[in-house]
């Protein structure tokens, strides 16, 4: 499970056994969140998020972090995936500690 990053107490993560299309989870204190990044010509132009089934939501407030982060971040999100799951080499987690 590589950890993406850390904002605020939520942890952006992938799955290690995961499958396209892109996509991050987002977890804190019991929920999770997931963010599938819509891209087209090498651009992500939409991102859509989900629920997980089986899972409590995120709160209203920590959805919107993780709103916030992917939105962001969205293009190194990607770059992370291709390093992860094509190029098998391991993602170092960041902290990020200003407000988004």
């Amino acid at each position: 499970m590589p950890k993406l990053y850390e904002y605020l107490g939520l942890i952006v993560f992938f799955y290690a056994n995961e499958h396209e299309p892109v996509h991050v989870h987002g977890v804190y204190q019991g929920g999770e969140c997931r963010a599938e990044l819509v891209i087209e010509n090498g651009d992500v132009v939409d991102i859509v998020f989900r629920d997980v089934k089986g899972r409590r939501p995120l709160d209203p407030g920590q959805l919107a972090n993780f709103k916030k982060l992917v939105w962001a971040y969205a293009d190194d999100i990607v770059k992370k995936w291709v390093d992860f799951f094509v190029m098998h080499k391991s993602i170092k987690p960041e902290r990020i500690t200003r407000n988004l």
